[in-house]
């Protein structure tokens, strides 16, 4: 048997880290799914930035993610020591959304998402931290989900948004805006 597939899951269900088989269509699968994906979307943004403090930023994002994923497929197994969001971990978004803003010129229309190829990945990180966290919620209405990492997911998106903005500032291209 390959270790790189199991075919246990070829019925729709799969197994967690509960040690529970739950549908794959279930709220907190979905959240799971989401988490990953937007983990993998900051991977292709780490390929295109070349900041080395908003990299070293992003890597630190992309575990912490791991860790909410933990938690979130840890979600019914008393026996496993959750996996938690340090609170600290929040704060260190924040300071990062501040460190980046203070170099930015002052914001006053909405912008489009693009830009630098390096930028227009990080926007589309930050559309798919906002569906995470929605997945997120979702699931925590069910199961019992870490109150720090949804405080996390929720600023996430804030500090991708800033980053995507601070990268396009610092590589002199033009932020576009909508027209109405």
């Amino acid at each position: 048997m390959s270790i790189y597939y199991t075919g246990t899951g070829d019925k729709g269900e799969t197994n967690t880290l509960s040690d529970k088989r739950v549908s794959k269509a279930s709220g907190i699968i979905e959240a799971i799914g989401a988490v990953d994906e937007l983990n993998s979307a900051i991977g292709v943004a780490l390929c295109k930035v070349n900041d080395s403090s908003l990299k070293k930023g992003l890597e630190s994002v992309q575990n912490n993610l791991f860790i909410i994923g933990a938690n979130l497929a840890s979600f019914s197994n008393p026996n496993i020591e959750k996996a938690k969001i340090n609170p600290e971990s929040v704060k260190l978004l924040e300071e990062g959304i501040e460190s980046m803003s203070k170099e930015l010129p002052e914001l006053k229309e909405f912008v489009l998402p693009g830009g630098s190829d390096a930028a227009a990945s990080l926007h589309l990180a930050r559309a798919i931290a906002r569906r995470a966290e929605r997945d997120v919620i979702r699931a925590s209405d069910e199961h019992k989900i870490d109150g720090s990492a949804k405080a996390y997911i929720n600023r996430l998106s804030s500090y991708l948004f800033v980053a995507a903005l601070y990268t396009n500032y610092k590589s002199g291209t033009e932020e576009k805006h909508p027209t109405y």
